[in-house]
């Protein structure tokens, strides 16, 4: 079937409406579309067959994940370019709520255009989801086991794979930038040791990391501040490589990881808590929960600081719905909050809101710097993991970016203190002294 890649972009305007913003490739090397554009690779007719059978946004990833679609250019650039087809444009949403696409095919008029893309794709039944996507879940949201599955998902997928990603510092979370000029490794230690500085830590104090990840920051906290700290994660393999860690440190006496969730601590009260890109896992309905039990974890004058990523605010809040690329690929039910309800959230818990700083910026740039450490050793990435995996990261990672850039989401850390019934916070009268 020749030129397929100019039927495709006819039939595809005609169902969306508008000019497709990328050129197209076809399986049989026929190419059409704006010179210069990205190009967007249909590399078999299986392709086109996801996007029929799953329009919009998971149909594409899936294609992606399987290898069957892929972008030949800057992926930036091509991720740019697509978004309005996927995600509404000018709208404070940082998911789809209804996909152009998905409303294009939805009207009568279009339908001998789906039906000869039907043609066009061949075969009529869809292809099996990538091996790669989250099993379906049941039960109810949140609940201990349902969210150690939901990590297990995205962190057990290998500690030599996020090595290669994240770098040295093995943190997975905004890095704080001094410049655009310093290195990841440099970022992350300032950011470690600026949520130290905001906590107050002191030599002897016993600090609580939710989610501490491969140990990273109760490493620094105890080696630069002289804390006692106890970090907890729900996945396995992070413990095993925070617990080595650790040892290597000679910090065994210091620090502790447990394979734990935060509703199963008993053993406050604690100085500090640290709760760094964790409560993104924690969802709506667990949210008060979550925030009364680190307030009655903390002692009086206790300090919190909650480092999380937050999406922009809707009219109707009811119609939030969790992106379906993230949520089948990357962090199964994972919630987003703009920043507004969390801030509610916690002062409903009794805490005291003192000091909100955001990170936008910073994220786009670490992830960047994730994404070329991925694409510069690619070939040892997908033999770390699978090619699937692989290309799950860096299309979750290099949209992410954009989705920074763009103010479609943020990032924020609250510091938050459970204040006694003096009234005295113990923070410094001049605002962020921390900063120096």
């Amino acid at each position: 079937m020749a030129d397929a890649a100019g039927r495709l972009t006819k039939l595809a305007e005609e169902v969306l409406g508008a000019k497709l913003p990328v050129r197209i490739r076809a399986w049989d090397r026929s190419e059409f579309g704006p010179p210069g554009a990205p190009v967007l690779v249909f590399r078999n007719r299986r392709a086109l067959r996801r996007l029929l059978f799953k329009p919009g946004e998971l149909g594409l990833a899936r294609a992606w994940v399987a290898g069957d679609l892929d972008i030949d250019g800057d992926l930036y650039e091509a991720l740019d370019s697509v978004a309005g087809l996927i995600w509404e444009r000018g709208t404070a949403a940082p998911a789809p709520q209804r996909a152009p696409l998905l409303r294009a095919l939805a009207r009568p008029e279009v339908r001998a255009a789906a039906k000869e893309l039907l043609t066009l794709a061949g075969a009529p039944l869809p292809p099996s989801p990538p091996a790669e996507e989250a099993r379906t879940r049941r039960g109810p949201l949140h609940t201990l086991l349902r969210d150690k599955e939901a990590i297990s998902h995205h962190y057990d997928v290998g500690n030599d794979f996020y090595a290669l990603v994240l770098g040295p510092s093995m943190v997975y979370s905004c890095a704080y930038w001094e410049s655009p000029e310093a290195t990841l490794e440099d970022a992350q230690r300032d950011k470690l040791d600026l949520i130290c500085r905001k906590l107050g830590l002191a030599e002897g104090q016993r600090l609580l990391d939710v989610g501490c990840g491969w140990g990273s920051m109760v490493l620094h906290a105890a080696r630069a501040y002289g804390v006692r700290a106890v970090g907890i994660t729900l996945s396995e393999e992070q413990a095993t490589y925070a617990r080595k860690r650790i040892a290597e440190a000679g910090l065994a006496d210091r620090v502790e990881i447990r394979v734990q969730d935060y509703r199963e601590i008993h053993d406050e009260p604690f100085d500090a808590i640290s709760s760094i890109g964790m409560a993104e896992h924690v969802g709506r309905a667990r949210y008060a929960e979550y925030a009364s039990a680190l307030y009655a974890l903390l002692k009086p004058g206790g300090r919190l600081l909650n480092h999380q990523i937050a999406r922009r605010p809707l009219d109707d809040e009811d119609t939030y719905h969790v992106d379906e690329f993230i949520d089948r690929y990357v962090f199964p039910d994972g919630e987003l909050a703009p920043i507004g309800r969390t801030a509610g959230a916690l002062e409903d818990a009794g805490f005291e809101v003192r000091d909100v700083e955001v990170l936008r910026e910073h994220y786009a740039l670490t992830l960047r710097q994730w994404v070329a450490n991925l694409e510069a050793r690619w070939k040892e990435a997908v033999r770390l993991t699978t090619p699937g995996r692989a290309r799950v990261w860096r299309l979750y990672m290099a949209a992410s970016a954009l989705s920074f850039e763009r103010n479609r989401i943020g990032v924020n850390q609250v510091l938050a203190v459970r204040t006694p019934e003096s009234g005295a916070s113990g923070l410094p009268l001049r605002p962020r002294a921390w900063q120096g």
